[in-house]
């Protein structure tokens, strides 16, 4: 019997341990290591932070849902993995493992920028919890009137996406609140053009999402580099193609949310000390073509917490963002190499990271398709309509419910996405 251990039950983590479970069989161990009782459905956050969900909407407790799959569930920290023992740590706890699947997500730098999230003066909608905080404080913002926003991206930001999608829908719910009027909204980034997204953009994303600011009079600036934020004032750099400031900018705020960039989880990031073939400066895991670690083959990682190289040299640090469908395709890569394992077979599946995105705008939104996400790419585009808004909000209830019966690619799923044309694994060569 092999004991395959996961560490991380977010969109990685959970898709993992049932697919891994479901495919083994009843003879061999799967367990989730996870710091969290809850699963949380990270991208409904922007909608729960101006009030149009609850937690309860988008949230569920892991624990009977695991049981019922004959899965074990641990409750807390993994604090050290001990990779040349085979074991990891939860608190006094000791975990042995014939595999080990990272998909802990990232550490949030905020205090890489002064003044930057929950602790300072700007909210997050990067976990359930810091949206349900930020609700209470855009509550108490429209009570007061409203005034100046600003939203967007900081440098070294990987995850650009959730940033439209919040400006955009703060848009129509002040819109709905008939104090729009009163709220001048701003959108500063660190990359090079609106609609870059981390990517070298999707399609048309650029002309896409410009047009989509100016119909709803977003101004916006590019190329930034945040030095500041302060409780009624975002201060930055903003540079030019050569990576010179060229001015330094202040823009009035009552209201400030800027994503972070990610770092490697603290845990993660000390796997350094003992090779540093594990992770990268950052602390994200390096792993080769069938998300496997290069140092010990018994170790995978999925999800956020890899490395991935940016797209492209810009002006201003950009990461490359680890999209939804781009996980599953590691998910679905990383179950078949382990089965392969046990068999003592060679791993063969290579994940294609495609990307299938869906953000919504509140009363419209867009999907992006970018085969692979990495360019070049085999197929790229990026449209808009009202269907996509709709779209989100079925998939919100799709996913969640998948997670909640523990199917993660229903069979009909699968076909629809193969006669589209997308697929989780590359072909065999």
């Amino acid at each position: 019997m092999s004991h395959v251990v996961v560490i991380g039950a977010s969109t990685g983590g959970l898709p993992f341990a049932y697919d891994i479970k479901k495919t083994l069989g009843k003879n061999h161990k799967v367990t989730v290591i996870s710091n969290n009782p809850n699963f949380n459905f990270i991208p409904s956050n922007p909608w729960l932070a101006v009030g149009w969900r609850s937690e309860e909407n988008i949230s569920f407790l892991l624990e009977p849902y695991l049981k019922r799959k004959n899965i074990e569930l641990i409750i807390g920290e993994a604090n050290e993995i001990k990779p040349n023992d085979n074991q990891v740590m939860v608190g006094n706890q000791v975990i042995n493992y014939d595999y080990l699947v990272l998909a802990t997500g990232p550490k949030l730098a905020f205090d890489e920028i002064e003044g930057l999230g929950p602790e300072g003066h700007s909210v997050s909608i990067c976990t359930t919890a810091h949206a349900e905080s930020a609700r209470q404080e855009w509550k108490k913002f429209c009570t007061s009137g409203g005034g100046p926003i600003v939203v967007g991206a900081v440098q070294g930001a990987s995850c650009f996406g959730p940033a439209y999608e919040f400006a955009t829908i703060m848009d129509t719910d002040l819109k709905k609140q008939g104090i729009r009027d009163k709220c001048p909204i701003t959108f500063i980034t660190a990359e090079p053009y609106i609609g870059h997204l981390g990517l070298g953009g999707v399609g048309d994303s650029k002309g896409l999402l410009e047009s989509e600011f100016r119909q709803r009079h977003i101004k916006w600036i590019t190329n930034a580099k945040v030095t500041n934020i302060a409780a009624n004032k975002v201060t930055v750099d903003q540079v030019n193609d050569e990576g010179e400031v060229v001015k330094t900018i202040e823009t009035a705020t009552q209201y400030t949310m800027m994503l972070p960039a990610f770092k490697g989880v603290d845990t993660v990031a000390k796997l350094a000390d003992i090779d540093a073939g594990f992770v990268n400066p950052r602390g994200f895991v390096i792993v080769n073509d069938y998300q496997q670690s290069p140092v010990k083959d018994n170790i995978f990682s999925i999800g956020v917490n890899i490395a991935i190289p940016p797209v492209e040299k810009t002006p201003v640090m950009c990461g490359t963002p680890k999209t939804g469908y781009m996980i599953e395709s590691m998910v679905t890569a990383v179950v078949h190499n382990i089965e392969e394992m046990i068999a003592n077979k060679t791993p063969t599946h290579i994940p294609t990271w495609n990307a299938v995105c869906i953000a919504d705008m509140g009363d419209t939104g867009v999907t992006f398709v970018a085969m692979p996400q990495i360019p070049p790419r085999n197929v790229t585009w990026a449209k808009k309509g009202k269907m996509m808004h709709l779209a989100k909000i079925a998939f919100e209830k799709f996913f969640i419910r998948n997670m909640k019966t523990g199917n993660s690619e229903p069979a009909y799923q699968k076909y629809i996405f193969k006669i589209l044309g997308i697929e989780r694994l590359k072909k065999s060569r």
